[in-house]
C-alpha cells in the first residue's frame, strides 16, 4: 500500500510530542512491512527541515504562525500542495488531527481527493464551547464524519469523540499505541549508578512541572544525593519552575536542560534512574511507553489513561499525584534496587505483549484493509 500519514509539527525540540512519536513509529514498521510511506508536516527548528524522520521520508514546510498561538494557527500556503500532490498517490490517508489549521486542511484535501482516511485525535479533540472553537468546529467537524474511521486510545477519548462528532460519526476503533521493540531489548538492565530523576514533557501547566520540583524538595530531604532533571521546551511553566527551585534552596540539585529530540529524550530515560510523569488526564502518554521500553522504572498518577493496566502489571508506582506521594513512590525506588527490577521486567513484558508497535500494527494493516465507504475512491 502507499500511505500518508499527516501531522501537524515535526520539530528539533519534540514540542509536539506524542502524535509526531506515534505517526513516526507506526509508518517505520508499515515501511519495514513494505508499504510505501510518507509524512506530510510542518517543520520548526534551527537547521534546514531533514528529508527523513528515522527511515520515513518526510514532506515539510517551514512552519509559519498564521493565526496567533501555539500550534493550532501553524501553517504554511504550499504545504497544501504538498498535502494534494502526496494525497493523490495514496492508497490510504492517515491524519493525526487535532484542532489546527494543519489538520482541518488536511481533512479537506482528502475529502476533496475522495480518499479512504481515517483520523487519530490522540485525546485532542473534546468539546468545546468558546465562540472560536465553535466557528473552528462548523467546519472541522463534518471533514471529521467524513473519515472511515477514528482511531481511539481509551473509553475516555472514545466518549469525547464521540460528544463532538455526533451519532453520525465515523467507526470508533480502538488503537493503541506502540514501541519499537529495539528499544525493549535494554529493558531489563537496569544498573545505573547515577541516582538522577528526570521529567521529560511539555513544561504545560496540565504536565506540573512545579509539582515534580516540590516532589523533589522532599526527595532530597531523604536522599540528597540524587539530582533532578526537567526536560522538554518551555510552554509557560518554566518561570513557575526557577521561582521554586529558588524557594526550595535547590539550584544544583534540581535543573532544567531544555527541549531534546527524540532520539536524545531515549537516551536520556535510559540514563535515569527513575522517569515521573506528574501530569493529569494523560490519555497515553508515549514518554510512559518509551521510559518501560528501556526498563526505567515510572511514576504517574493515576489519572494516566493506561494507569490501571501498568499497576495491575506491577510496571509502574501509580500515585494521587500529590508530590509527597510522589517523593515517597521515588524514594522507594531509589533505596530498593529489587524492587527497580521487577518494575523493569514488568515494563518490558508490557511493550512485548500489549504495546508493541509490531501488535499495533498489525491491526492498524487490518484497519487499513477494511472496505472503503460509499463515495470514497482508492
Amino acid at each position: 500500500m502507499r500511505i500518508v500519514h499527516v501531522v501537524t509539527l515535526v520539530s528539533d525540540d519534540g514540542a509536539y510530542g506524542g502524535p509526531t512519536s506515534v505517526a513516526t513509529g507506526q509508518l517505520e514498521e508499515c515501511a519495514a512491512r513494505g508499504h510505501e510511506v510518507t509524512l506530510v508536516s510542518l517543520w520548526r527548528g534551527r537547521s534546514r527541515a531533514p528529508e527523513r524522520v528515522g527511515s520515513v521520508p518526510l514532506r515539510t514546510r517551514p512552519a509559519r504562525a498564521l493565526i496567533p498561538g501555539r500550534v493550532i494557527g501553524l501553517m504554511h500556503p504550499l504545504l497544501v500542495r504538498d498535502l494534494w500532490r502526496c494525497m493523490g498517490r495514496a492508497d490510504v490517508v492517515h491524519i493525526h488531527a487535532g484542532r489546527d489549521l494543519v489538520s482541518l486542511t488536511a481533512l479537506a484535501v482528502a475529502a476533496l481527493r475522495r480518499k479512504k482516511f481515517f483520523t487519530q485525535t490522540h485525546g485532542m479533540v473534546e468539546s468545546r464551547h468558546g465562540a472560536v472553537a465553535r466557528l473552528f468546529d462548523r467546519v472541522y467537524v463534518p471533514l471529521l464524519r467524513r473519515a472511515q474511521g477514528c482511531l481511539v486510545l481509551t473509553e475516555r477519548e472514545r466518549r469525547a469523540v464521540t460528544e463532538v462528532v455526533g451519532p453520525e460519526g465515523p467507526p470508533l476503533l480502538t488503537l493503541p499505541n506502540g514501541v519499537r521493540p529495539e528499544h525493549a531489548g535494554t529493558a531489563v538492565r537496569h544498573r545505573r549508578r547515577d541516582r538522577e530523576v528526570i521529567f521529560l514533557a511539555r513544561l504545560h501547566p496540565r504536565k506540573r512541572p512545579e509539582a515534580f520540583v516540590e516532589m523533589a524538595a522532599l526527595v532530597h530531604r531523604k536522599t540528597p544525593d540524587a539530582r533532578f532533571t526537567l526536560y522538554g521546551p518551555d510552554e509557560g511553566s518554566l518561570p513557575a519552575v526557577r521561582r521554586i527551585i529558588a524557594d526550595h534552596g535547590m539550584k544544583g540539585v534540581v535543573s532544567y536542560a531544555g527541549a531534546l529530540d527524540y532520539a536524545a529524550a531515549v537516551r536520556a530515560q535510559a540514563r535515569a534512574s527513575v522517569y515521573v510523569l506528574p501530569s493529569v488526564d494523560e490519555p497515553f502518554p508515549m514518554t510512559v511507553m518509551e521510559a518501560l521500553s528501556v526498563g526505567t522504572p515510572v511514576v504517574c498518577t493515576d489519572t494516566c489513561g493506561i494507569a490501571d493496566e501498568l499497576a495491575r502489571r506491577g510496571a509502574a508506582v501509580v500515585t494521587d499525584g500529590s508530590p509527597r506521594e510522589m517523593a515517597d513512590a521515588v524514594c522507594g525506588l531509589l533505596s530498593d534496587e529489587n524492587r527497580c527490577e521487577a518494575l523493569a521486567k514488568a515494563g518490558h513484558r508490557a511493550v512485548e505483549e500489549i504495546f508493541s508497535i509490531h501488535a499495533v500494527t498489525d491491526r492498524l494493516e487490518e484497519i487499513y484493509r477494511r472496505p472503503c465507504h460509499i463515495g470514497c475512491t482508492e
